[in-house]
Order: structure tokens, then sequence, then C-alpha cells
């Protein structure tokens, strides 16, 4: 069953001074953010986006906060003898000049221990971190 979908803000923290010109959060924008519904009883969700990276070196995103959910981890799905599992990756590369598509089955944020219940329309602000510390 597909979940409807709410609005994702990925918020890029105004005053940060890793947040300055030439900065990977200065190259990479950030496309079409969703946050999937949690089934009822599920306190755990998955958000998605597509990364691109406009600068002409490479950028990682190495770590993704919100203040909806207790933890945020970043994650892939992969498949272990048969199942598919989603399992934390340390990092999401964004290739110069490409892009990082984080979609179902793939590379996500993921939300564990969600404080509330999720509806549509709710803004779930997401901030991203790079591995130059810009957000």
């Amino acid at each position: 069953m597909k979940l409807p979908l709410t609005a994702l803000a990925l918020a890029a923290m105004v005053g940060n001074p890793a947040f300055a010109a030439g900065s990977a959060a200065d190259n990479v924008s950030i496309n079409d953010p969703y946050v999937r519904l949690m089934p009822p009883g599920q306190n755990v969700t998955g958000a998605f986006a597509v990364f691109k990276n406009s600068d002409d070196k490479d950028h990682k995103v190495v770590k993704a906060d919100n203040p909806l959910s207790k933890t945020t981890e970043l994650h892939t799905h992969v498949n272990e003898d048969g199942m598919m599992k989603m399992r934390p990756v340390k990092e999401i590369d964004i290739q110069a000049g490409g892009e990082a598509t984080l979609k179902p089955g793939s590379l996500h944020i993921m939300l564990l221990d969600v404080k509330q219940v999720l509806k549509e329309g709710d803004v779930v602000p997401i901030t991203v971190t790079f591995e130059d510390g810009s957000s």
C-alpha cells in the first residue's frame, strides 16, 4: 500500500559559520523533498529528495537531524540472502555535477522514534550536514 506523502523542509541553518561561499551547502540544491506518512501504530518513517551538486568537486551528506524524532540516520536498502533490509550508511555521496536520489528502496533519511503522528501537509524540518561542516 502506497502511503500518502507529507511535505519536507530541508532547512539551512542561518548564522552557521561553515555556511560560507564555496561550501558544500552553497553548491548542493535539494529538490522534490517529502516524508512518508507512518502506518498506524508505527513511529518510524523515511525522508526522500534529490540532492543536485553544481560544484566541480564531490560532496557528501554526513549527518541529518530533525526535531520530530529522537534519532535521524542516513540509510540504504541492501539485499541479504534474498531479503531486503535497511542499513545505516556513514555518508551519501553526491558526485561533482551529479545528483544523489533518495527514494524508497534505496538511499534515504530514516526518522526513528518520531514523537508525534504525522499528517498530510505537516512540515518536517530536516537539517543535513556536509563533509565540510556546512549545513
